[in-house]
C-alpha cells in the first residue's frame, strides 16, 4: 500500500504529497502487477517488493526533475514506466506543463502506456519507436532505468538528439568504476546521490557531455 507512510519510511523526502497522487501511485503499482500476468513488465521476483524496488525507485529522481529550467522528460525504454510514469504522476499537481515522452518499441508495453496515461490524465507522448531510429530529437531531461548501459546512453544522448540538458541514470554498485571509465572517452560534469532503495547504488545526473 502507498500512502503517507511509504513516503516517509522510504526517506523519499517529497513534500506535500497528496492523498491522490498516493492513491495514483498505488493503482498504477496495482495495474503493473495485474499486467504482469499478461506481459512481462518487472521480474516476477520483485512483485512483492514493487513498491520500494520500482515505484520508491524511480520516486528518488524527484530531486532531479523538480527543477525550473525542467519541462520535457524522455524516458528512453519505458517498459511498465518506470521511471517517466512515477515522475509524471509526482508532477501533475506540481507542473501541470511538465510532458514526459516515452520511447518503448515494444507494441504492448507502448499499449499499457498509454492505458495508464489516460487512465490518470497525464501529459505523456508515447512513441512505440526504436529509439536507435530516431533523429533530432529535443528535451530538457533524458532519463533511463534498466535499459542499456551507460556508454550506449551517452552514444544516444550525442548522436540522437539534437538538444538536451541533462542525463539520469541509475547504476549500480560499479557506479563509479563505469563513470570513470566513460571519463576516457567523454568530458561531463555530474551530481551524484546515494539510492534510497539500495546501499550498492547511485542516481546520477549528468550535464555538459561532450565526447573527447
Amino acid at each position: 500500500m502507498i500512502d503517507s507512510n511509504f513516503i516517509k519510511n522510504s526517506k523519499l523526502g517529497i513534500q506535500n504529497v497528496s492523498r491522490e497522487t498516493l492513491d495514483e501511485l498505488n493503482k498504477y503499482s496495482l495495474s503493473i502487477l495485474k499486467k504482469n500476468k499478461e506481459i512481462n513488465l518487472i521480474s516476477s521476483s520483485t512483485e512483492k517488493s514493487i513498491n520500494t524496488r520500482h515505484i520508491a525507485d524511480s520516486a528518488q529522481t524527484i530531486d532531479f526533475i523538480d527543477k525550473n529550467d525542467i519541462k520535457i522528460c524522455t524516458d528512453l525504454g519505458s517498459g511498465a514506466g518506470l521511471p517517466g510514469i512515477v515522475l509524471a504522476i509526482l508532477m501533475k499537481p506540481k507542473k501541470p506543463e511538465f510532458k514526459v515522452i516515452f520511447y518503448e518499441k515494444s507494441y504492448h508495453k507502448s499499449n499499457f502506456l498509454k492505458e495508464i496515461s489516460k487512465k490518470f490524465k497525464l501529459n505523456t507522448e508515447i512513441e512505440q519507436k526504436n529509439i536507435f531510429d530516431q533523429k533530432n530529437l529535443q528535451t530538457d531531461i533524458i532519463i533511463s532505468r534498466a535499459f542499456k548501459p551507460l556508454p550506449v546512453i551517452f552514444e544516444i544522448a550525442s548522436k540522437n538528439f539534437k538538444k538536451f540538458k541533462y542525463i539520469i541514470l541509475f547504476l549500480g554498485k560499479s557506479g563509479k568504476e563505469i563513470l570513470n571509465e566513460a571519463s576516457k572517452k567523454w568530458k561531463f560534469d555530474y551530481q551524484e546521490k546515494k539510492s534510497l532503495t539500495s546501499d550498492e547504488s547511485l542516481v546520477v545526473k549528468i550535464s555538459n557531455l561532450k565526447k573527447k
